[in-house]
């Protein structure tokens, strides 16, 4: 029993001991909390491009800055994939399964989605839809998710310019439900979510990447086979893999995985065409995962990194690339 000063029953003794120990156990975590909350931020690069994808597999727009959401990249009306074009069971249909999806551009004007492709009148949709439209239940890569149906015109439209058929196109409204990242990609958090992307909210490839892979093909390719939301300058081939935890202007962001590529990439952005084999065949010969990822990454190569968003604001084009440090 431990010994105090005179007065003092052992019992009050040793029950200041565990308060003093309890004390500076308290302390010590407080410490440690603290010192682990302190950083500093290194600049990487700067941002060259921001791209939002309104209509899955279409064309990007590209705007000088953007809301990043923790659905992905905003700018007004503008979402990145809120649209969707299915089948009548609801399944997605994509550039993979038709290729010419990407030669439709979509923008947003007063109130109104417009669509325009090549040969086909230009086509205008509510982007609030009447409330007597049909939700549908949509199937995007194994996972439910709902989707408005925005209505005949449309689906006549897409099936017409495809010439296969018969599709509808759909619209995530904000009180659906999105789906979870986590349970795509298990690296993903349980907070990152999605409305029709592949897997995440924000796609991030540097400039300096895209150079090198064109240096190793023969045919070249673009960024637009790739489909970023954001593209950084300033920075070394590759170097977006190892950023952990980035600011750009006043958005946080956590890298969680590179994006293994698909067949998609190999759709010529001008044409439609399907090449199923470049970039493909060059990315397997240099850019395979490790051996400890292959449970996630299959046999796909790996070009681009997926982030999660931590803290929503404002990006704009040139703004600096920050990787934060904690120490």
């Amino acid at each position: 029993m431990p010994m105090g000063p005179p007065g003092l029953s052992p019992s009050r003794v040793a029950w200041l001991c565990v308060a003093g120990a309890t004390l500076a156990l308290g302390v010590a975590a407080a410490w440690r909390r603290r010192r682990k909350t302190h950083r500093h931020l290194v600049q990487v690069g700067a941002v060259s491009g921001l791209y939002i994808y309104p209509v899955k597999s279409c064309r990007r727009v590209s705007v000088e800055d953007a809301e990043a959401t923790e659905l992905g990249l905003r700018k007004g009306d503008l979402r990145d994939r809120f649209w969707l074009v299915i089948k009548e069971d609801g399944h997605m249909v994509t550039a993979r399964q038709e290729p010419r999806l990407v030669l439709v551009s979509a923008a947003c004007e007063n109130g109104q989605l417009i669509l325009n492709a090549p040969e086909m009148k230009e086509l205008t949709v509510p982007i609030n839809l009447p409330e007597e439209n049909p939700v549908k239940n949509c199937r995007v890569f194994g996972l439910d998710i709902e989707g408005r149906d925005c209505g005949d015109d449309v689906a006549r439209w897409l099936t017409a310019f495809l010439n296969s058929g018969p599709y509808w196109l759909v619209h995530f409204e904000t009180q659906m439900t999105p789906r979870k990242c986590s349970e795509i990609k298990t690296p993903f958090r349980t907070k990152d979510q999605i409305p029709y992307n592949d897997a995440g909210p924000l796609l991030v490839i540097s400039e300096a990447s895209m150079e090198d892979l064109s240096t190793r093909m023969e045919k070249k390719v673009d960024m637009r086979n790739f489909r970023p939301s954001i593209t950084v300058s300033g920075c070394s081939a590759y170097e977006e893999d190892s950023w952990d935890k980035v600011v750009i202007g006043d958005v946080e962001m956590k890298h969680v995985m590179s994006c293994g590529r698909c067949i998609l990439t190999t759709v010529d952005p001008d044409t439609g065409i399907m090449d199923r084999k470049e970039p493909l065949e060059t990315l397997r010969s240099y850019r395979m995962c490790d051996p400890a990822q292959k449970h996630i990454h299959k046999s796909a190569p790996l070009f681009g990194s997926y982030f999660g968003i931590d803290k929503v604001g404002t990006i704009k084009k040139g703004d600096p690339v920050y990787k934060i440090i904690e120490c």
